[in-house]
């Protein structure tokens, strides 16, 4: 049974800013590498356990997305019972271990 891929206002903030970072409005190459990611990220409607959880509480899962050393993480949690994915927020991965505080 497929989930549904929903995204908080916090990881929709991310994603849009993520575009503006990496200029894909003006590059095919940054394009393609963003809508990659989205890709990524949907498809854990189909597998959302596929990925470790992190060492934080609340059963939060990670996907990791692109190459050393612009390796972007997907944070997020499956809610089980209404069989959905929730995305929490997304981050380059080099930046410092995200906190409860990250995800508000």
């Amino acid at each position: 049974m497929a989930y549904i891929v929903n995204f908080t206002e916090r990881a929709e903030r991310d994603f849009a800013s993520l575009y503006e970072e990496i200029d894909a409005g003006n590059s095919a190459a940054a394009l393609k590498w963003y809508k990659g990611l989205k890709r990524a990220i949907l498809s854990l409607e189909e597998l959302p356990y596929r990925c470790p959880m992190t060492r934080a509480k609340d059963q939060i899962r990670h996907l990791l997305y692109g190459k050393k050393p612009h390796i972007y993480r997907v944070l997020y949690r499956v809610l089980e019972t209404r069989q959905q994915v929730e995305v929490l927020h997304i981050r380059h991965g080099a930046r410092r271990k995200f906190t409860a505080r990250d995800l508000g």
